[in-house]
């Protein structure tokens, strides 16, 4: 009786983490379905991040630019189909050349530089 018991609960398991799998790429979908509508429409490519997921990056027309992760390459994958956005194999070329940085993010990333001015605002 044991041995009928293990492969249930194998599949309990698996269905429960296929449904959680299939709802945070359903959240993910309307996240990124909102990040299009706020900037024209939207482009992605897929970045894996080691064990923490995948790193979604977002690029508007006109030039917004944001990202989201999600818990594994699959779920990404699936999200990014459901919003209908195309997805990019790799953030380079026009792709890249799309976004469109202010004065905050040059100055986040000077400030990473050695020797760049510092991001505390003083001075």
């Amino acid at each position: 009786m044991a041995e009928t018991a293990e492969p249930q609960t194998q599949q309990t398991d698996d269905s429960k983490h296929a449904a959680r799998a299939e709802r945070r790429a359903t959240k993910l979908a309307k996240q990124i379905g909102a990040f299009a509508k706020a900037h024209g429409g939207a482009e992605g490519q897929l970045a894996h991040l080691g064990q923490m997921g995948t790193r979604i990056v977002l690029v508007g027309e006109d030039g917004g630019w944001g990202d989201l992760v999600a818990p594994s390459h699959a779920v990404a994958e699936s999200a990014t189909q459901k919003a209908g956005i195309t997805v990019h194999e790799d953030f380079d070329g026009e792709f890249a050349a799309k976004v469109r940085t202010g004065p905050y993010e040059w100055s986040r990333m000077a400030g990473i530089q050695v020797g760049g001015p510092s991001n505390d605002n003083k001075g």
